[in-house]
């Protein structure tokens, strides 16, 4: 159901065409909020075309549609926005494994913590880059409007990540020293 909202989110940036939804959702969405694949989105944007909360604005060269959000589908966005949340289904497979790391011996579950932090410290590099961008108003959105505020979650979320990783490798050598 949320990628339902997810379109009517982007669409709310401005009108687009099916290929610039899929670019945006990758862009922006998908490595960190939502994950769909271009044969999802086609589909929905029928969906939601057909209950009337996005329409065609324009048609182009080999069926290319524009779509645009209307103030049905603007409503229904603000409506699921400041509705009440769903708990959240989880199902990260880095935290699964952060949570087995007592099954391995302590120099595997330092490198498998090493390699988490790794992880984790690419990502937070990256979201400090496209946070420089929105703030430098070099992104081709502009100042990314409330992305910013994901971007900034995003950051918070990986450097917690990575003090968390710092912790667990203190833990685990502490643990092998009181062998």
């Amino acid at each position: 159901m949320s990628l339902r909202y997810a379109l009517l989110g982007l669409l709310e940036d401005g009108p687009a065409s099916g290929y610039e939804l899929t670019a945006r959702f990758e862009n922006s969405l998908q490595k960190y909020a939502w994950t769909a694949r271009q044969s999802h989105i086609y589909p929905e944007l029928n969906r939601l075309a057909d209950a009337g909360l996005i329409e065609v604005i324009a048609q182009g060269a080999r069926g290319r549609r524009t779509y645009a959000l209307t103030e049905a589908g603007r409503a229904e966005l603000r409506e699921w926005l400041t509705g009440p949340m769903k708990p959240r289904a989880v199902r990260d497979e880095q935290v699964l494994r952060m949570s087995l790391l007592s099954a391995l011996e302590p120099e595997q579950a330092r490198a498998l913590v090493r390699r988490f932090r790794e992880q984790a410290r690419a990502e937070l590099d990256e979201l400090r880059i496209l946070a420089a961008r929105a703030d430098a108003d070099t992104h081709p959105r502009g100042r990314l409007r409330f992305g910013r505020l994901a971007i900034e979650y995003g950051v918070h979320q990986y450097d917690a990540l990575c003090r968390w990783a710092d912790w667990a490798r203190d833990v685990i050598d502490a643990a092998e020293a009181d062998r």
